[in-house]
């Protein structure tokens, strides 16, 4: 069900720090990582690890996770690997060195963050991951994520009803080593195979880019020139999209559908630009992990369900004013 309450949003810590540095822990740490779990008080540094904070998505999730660290009287730290597990792997090095407390991670790769999560579970620091899932269970304490299956098939019946049930149509395809790129992709063909006059005419990997979904739109334009629909896997590439259909003069008359709920969507919809965009409660489940790590380190208690999936809110003219703040949605 889409959710109705208000997603609250803690204000951004005043001095997040991006890229991890050395921090000093407000509790005793062993030298194998983070203090014993159930300890039974707070204090301590708290590792958080995103991909690219240049992604308004991305930002938020960290600013978020660092002022509910804070909150809850943690030291906070933001490290970003950009996607590259080799980065990821010398962040949760430092972090293990750093003695963490615990560890917020959005993996680089379902595949290759494993042993970078393993790492940091065999040092005896909690991982907590956010947005992403990494392909093994068991080793991290939590696994929080939007519920794509659920925010796709939303964002593809929308573009449905706009398309009209017929047209010819591309799509942007975000990163191949995230499983929400595929999760997303499945959800909208899903829906879209029930009609037959909606013909898929091209496909393109631009990895959650907008430079790249703006020069893989380019290109798919010259190749189908008479494409009416392009629905995308996340709001920067349909961004890049839109622009590029902007500098052809061709975006009259073409549905652009996206996926996030970022503030640049948001203000794109109200151009009557975008035609819709997917919100992904990242707010709620970035606070939820910091939550979740500190009744661990407290009481020792891990959460019951390692997979939790948080559904998404489709946003369009209609509702577009109830985003009160970054992917905030107050009804």
């Amino acid at each position: 069900m889409v959710r109705k309450k208000a997603l609250a949003v803690l204000a951004a810590a005043g001095a997040l720090v991006l890229g991890l540095t050395a921090c000093s822990g407000g509790s005793s740490n062993e030298s194998t990582g983070g203090a014993a779990a159930g300890s039974g008080e707070a204090g301590g540094l708290i590792t958080i690890i995103v991909n690219d904070p240049a992604n308004p998505y991305w930002k938020t999730e960290g600013d978020i996770a660092a002022a509910t660290a804070e909150e809850l009287g943690y030291e906070a730290t933001v490290g970003a690997h950009k996607g590259d597990a080799n980065t990821e792997n010398t962040l949760i090095d430092t972090a293990i060195s750093n003695k963490s407390v615990a560890i917020i991670l959005d993996p680089a790769n379902a595949d290759g963050s494993v042993a970078a999560v393993k790492k940091a579970t065999n040092a005896g620091i909690p991982v907590f991951l956010v947005n992403a899932e990494i392909n093994e269970p068991g080793i991290a304490k939590a696994q929080l994520v939007s519920n794509n299956a659920q925010g796709a098939a939303l964002g593809a019946q929308e573009w449905v009803r706009l398309m009209g049930d017929a047209g010819d149509y591309v799509e942007l395809f975000g990163a191949p080593s995230d499983n929400n790129a595929q999760t997303r992709s499945n959800g909208y063909t899903t829906v879209i195979s029930q009609y037959p006059g909606l013909v898929q005419v091209g496909k393109e990997v631009a990895d959650w880019d907008r430079t790249k979904g703006h020069d893989k739109m380019q290109a798919l334009l010259q190749a189908n020139p008479a494409i009416n629909g392009v629905i995308s896997g996340n709001d920067e590439m349909a961004l890049g999209a839109i622009a590029a259909l902007k500098e052809a003069g061709a975006l009259d008359g073409i549905v652009v559908g996206g996926f996030d709920g970022s503030p640049d969507a948001v203000d794109s919809i109200k151009a009557g630009e975008l035609a819709y965009t997917v919100l992904q409660p990242v707010a709620v489940f970035s606070e939820e992990a910091v939550r979740l790590a500190d009744t661990f380190i407290r009481t020792g208690e891990a959460p019951e369900t390692e997979k939790q999936a948080f559904d998404c809110i489709l946003i369009t003219s209609e509702n577009v004013d109830k985003m009160t703040a970054p992917f905030t949605y107050t009804d």
